[in-house]
């Protein structure tokens, strides 16, 4: 079971999908929002440790973030600790994709990829783009992917 929390650590008292729906019944009725679902990850010796943030932006209001984080010892290829943390962006988002279509609310899904061919992430490139759009969902890279590359990134950094 994945423990959520939010950004100051604080752990989220009843599921994800739960408290993300209280947070959008809430948030709608005062702010425009949009979601953005990213994933990092950092091997630190023999372990690695892999961090999905769900980011709430409130439009022209700020935002804030629910994290999760889990440490694993297995062993990666590089392209296949990326296709990981889009998996792990992907489940957040198959998870809560019906609140946001319910309460219409536009979603992304970023992916810690560069889309420049010098950056080594960018052997998973195409696999990553496939699957997010496969799964029907919006999806940003590197520049643009904030939600993995900076917010989920705090937690593994």
């Amino acid at each position: 079971m994945k423990v959520w929390r939010k950004l100051s650590g604080e752990r989220l008292q009843r599921s994800l999908f739960e408290e993300v729906e209280d947070v959008l019944k809430n948030e709608i009725r005062f702010h425009r929002l949009k979601v953005c679902i990213g994933s990092d990850s950092q091997v630190k010796g023999e372990i690695t440790e892999f961090a999905t943030a769900v980011v709430f932006l409130r439009e022209g209001k700020g935002g804030f973030i629910f994290l999760n984080k889990y440490r694993t010892n297995q062993k990666f290829s590089l392209k296949e600790r990326m296709i990981r943390e889009v998996s792990d962006s992907i489940e957040a988002a198959y998870l809560l994709c019906p609140l946001f279509d319910k309460y219409h609310v536009e979603m992304e899904v970023h992916a810690d990829i560069n889309t420049d061919p010098q950056f080594r992430s960018n052997i998973a490139l195409k696999e990553a783009m496939g699957y997010i759009l496969g799964m029907g969902y919006t999806f940003k890279a590197k520049p643009e992917a904030f939600a993995s590359t900076y917010c989920a990134n705090k937690v593994v950094k």
